[in-house]
């Protein structure tokens, strides 16, 4: 057991390392995808009113997100690596120690990070186009100048970090909705509706006391005013949305290769699949959602054998979503798994 406690303290410790360069692989290829963007392109199919030529103008592509990807890859080679560094004491026949490295070259290994990769990437995509469309639509349809709708959506240039701030590229669909109604608030010159963006959590309070005056004084505020908190709004929902995807694909990566890692190890065997008992081990604080906390201590027999959630969801390991579990079973989970090999089975 001392062997499967040092590691999980090496999986936390690779998991907030990796967390943050994958928040930040994130976050950089949104900064290059808005630095590409034509903006005067993006006007002139604003004009045009064509919002399927406007988002093409963004250039919405898997390859803008390779140093996700990259990144992704670096995670998952952490915990293969781990894992083998790790392995329960493994011999041949003759009784010498079997030596096992991770092999990220493995076809099984490239198999997974192919196809994890590619449908992380795709849902981010995807979820983007479909929150953007809904703000383009809605921008033509309220007459708003086509030169300010392109700017909300790519983000006003910083002169002096040369890189563009505030806008909706990066965002979730659900993001996105909440910075139109931010703004709705405030253009709104309604008390209580500007009241609402004083409670929103992610704004920057800097600007509460602007809020504040223009309520007391029972006024909108103006245009230009609103375009600047709500795109500090809208960078600090980015950030957020960043926060997100590091902690839930650096989990989801450094498990799957401490388990393909694990998978290599037995490879090297005649042990069986059915020879492996791996037991969940939840963070054991309060913070742990209930789910979680009753799966605390749970043993699967086999290699394959998913853990069960109260839930209904069915996971291999933390943060797996091959089975179909949910965000609510993922996102900033903090559990890890135990994986020995029972030798009594005996080699075949």
């Amino acid at each position: 057991m001392a062997r499967a406690s040092q590691l999980r303290r090496i999986l936390a410790a690779l998991l907030d390392q990796h967390d943050a360069l994958i928040r930040d692989a994130f976050l950089l290829s949104i900064a290059g995808i808005r630095s590409e963007i034509t903006l005067k392109l993006l006007v002139e199919r604003l004009e045009k009113g064509d919002v399927a030529g406007a988002l093409e103008a963004l250039n919405l592509e898997r390859a803008a997100f390779a140093r996700l990807d990259n990144a992704i890859a670096t995670a998952f080679n952490a915990g293969g690596t781990a894992m083998t560094g790790h392995m329960p004491t493994l011999r041949d026949a003759s009784g010498h120690r079997i030596v096992v490295r991770f092999d990220a070259r493995n076809l099984r290994a490239e198999e997974w990070l192919r196809g994890h990769s590619a449908t992380a990437v795709t849902r981010i995509i995807e979820d983007q186009r479909a929150g953007l469309r809904v703000a383009l639509e809605k921008g033509m349809a309220a007459g708003r100048n086509p030169n300010s709708v392109a700017l909300d959506i790519a983000g006003r240039l910083n002169r002096a970090s040369g890189r563009r701030e505030g806008g909706l590229v990066g965002l979730t669909t659900q993001q996105t909705e909440y910075v139109a109604s931010a703004r709705d608030e405030l253009l709104s010159g309604d008390a209580a509706l500007m009241r609402n963006y004083l409670a929103r959590g992610r704004r920057d309070k800097r600007f509460d006391r602007s809020v504040t005056r223009a309520i007391n004084e029972g006024r909108a505020l103006d245009a230009s005013t609103v375009s600047q908190i709500v795109g500090r709004y809208s960078d600090r929902l980015l950030q957020l949305r960043g926060e997100m995807i590091g902690r839930t694909e650096a989990l989801t990566s450094l498990h799957a290769g401490k388990y393909e890692g694990f998978l290599q190890g037995l490879d090297k065997t005649n042990y069986p699949p059915e020879a492996v008992t791996r037991t969940w081990r939840s963070a054991g604080d309060h913070k742990v959602r209930h789910t979680h906390g009753a799966m605390n201590g749970q043993v699967v027999q086999g290699l394959s054998a998913p853990f069960v959630s109260p839930s209904g969801a069915t996971l291999r390991y933390p943060g797996d979503t091959a089975l179909g579990a949910g965000a609510d079973e993922v996102v900033h989970c903090r559990c890890d798994t135990d994986m020995e090999i029972d030798f009594s089975w005996g080699v075949t």
